[in-house]
């Protein structure tokens, strides 16, 4: 029989608490369509996403729970944040960390400037502050590295956009659920993330937080049940960014999710997740012919095999899914030496057992031996 090691966590959480299911089933067979009627049934699906509000305005410290929007996806999340903030000559500082969900926002924005980053994935404040000019509007970076898992100085990051007058975009896809992230002690003006890794939510849900609605403007119009009489997008929140059917079962999977971090504690899975990572690579450290990239920061490990393509390498480890290339990042592999063919990527989740690491890790010396 095949057994299956998940080890792609970074991608997308496999394994999710049973609320979550329990959640996402329930509203998919009674929500209504929220704010389009006086119905007990779109009333439901109204509460609903307050209630998932409230959760993600606990975890992450935010005091207006109006401002927190929901989205399919961090990608939508991210590029509402960015057209939103920019006008059509305003300068875009992103970092070449970042994942191609900023990048190629910024590469069709076009005045954009690129941070660098060193061989490790750290993009130091300086690299920032160089790259920041009179028209810069806005600063975005991720939290943390989805291709090596190293963590960024987001704070002082902040700090050097904030000094310039531009706004900062945190992009927490890989630290939310697993760090603590505070908008207002980094000094995030803008938070992006995806429901459906660290927070333990359903596929096809995100978050965008934005601390002053007034400052960005709405990139999608449409039905929001709400001033329908007239031609114009709203501007109260949430409406101002929720145009169409929400997708009130992947919310209430995503409330759920968001609940059962919050009772474990983002920084005990963090933990967690980071001890399983640190087995792992002091075990591939202690192989010849083995390179690991990145400082071992958090719960994600990239290496490859010497002289073995990266894809191959994923292929040797029969039963054991990770992810091998590029990952959506390609200034991080220019960054990293690895841009020549990518890496193999192993993220460690909340429920990977210690017992994992020694199956990964035998698993990696015999494909180095084969």
């Amino acid at each position: 029989m095949f057994t299956m090691l998940y080890l792609d966590n970074a991608a997308t959480t496999y394994r999710k608490p049973a609320a979550v299911y329990r959640a996402a089933f329930k509203a998919a067979l009674s929500a209504g369509n929220a704010g389009r009627g006086a119905n007990k049934l779109s009333f439901e699906s109204v509460r609903m996403i307050v209630r998932a509000q409230e959760a993600a305005a606990e975890l992450f410290g935010i005091r207006d729970e109006s401002n927190i929007v929901f989205t399919q996806n961090a990608t939508y999340a991210l590029n509402m944040a960015i057209y939103g903030a920019l006008s059509k000559d305003d300068h875009l500082v992103v970092t070449a960390m970042d994942h191609n969900s900023v990048l190629r926002p910024a590469v069709m924005h076009g005045n954009y400037s690129a941070a660098d980053a060193d061989n490790k994935g750290y993009v130091s404040p300086a690299s920032v502050r160089r790259r920041i000019k009179n028209d810069t509007k806005l600063v975005a970076c991720t939290h943390v590295s989805n291709v090596c898992g190293t963590v960024q100085p987001v704070g002082e990051i902040a700090r050097a956009a904030h000094m310039n007058g531009a706004m900062f975009l945190l992009d927490c896809s890989q630290s939310a659920g697993g760090m603590e992230v505070k908008p207002d002690e980094i000094g995030a003006d803008m938070i992006a993330c995806p429901g459906h890794k660290g927070l333990m939510g359903p596929m096809g849900t995100g978050i965008l937080y934005i601390k002053e609605p007034e400052r960005i403007k709405a990139v999608f119009a449409g039905g929001t049940g709400s001033e329908s009489e007239l031609l114009t997008q709203p501007q109260s929140m949430p409406d101002k960014f929720h145009c169409g059917t929400m997708n009130i079962p992947g919310i209430a999977g995503l409330c759920e999710g968001i609940r059962f971090i919050i009772k474990e504690g983002a920084e005990n899975i963090g933990a967690y997740e980071k001890y399983l990572s640190d087995s792992f690579r002091s075990r591939l450290m202690n192989m010849s012919g083995i390179t690991v990239y990145g400082r071992g920061d958090t719960g994600i490990t990239a290496f490859n095999i010497d002289g073995v393509p990266s894809e191959e390498t994923a292929e040797r480890l029969v039963g054991i899914i990770v992810r091998a290339g590029y990952h959506c990042a390609p200034l991080a592999h220019k960054a990293l030496g690895t841009y020549n063919g990518g890496c193999v990527r192993v993220s460690f989740g909340y429920y990977n057992k210690p017992a994992d690491v020694k199956k990964v890790a035998d698993a990696v010396y015999n494909a180095l031996k084969s």
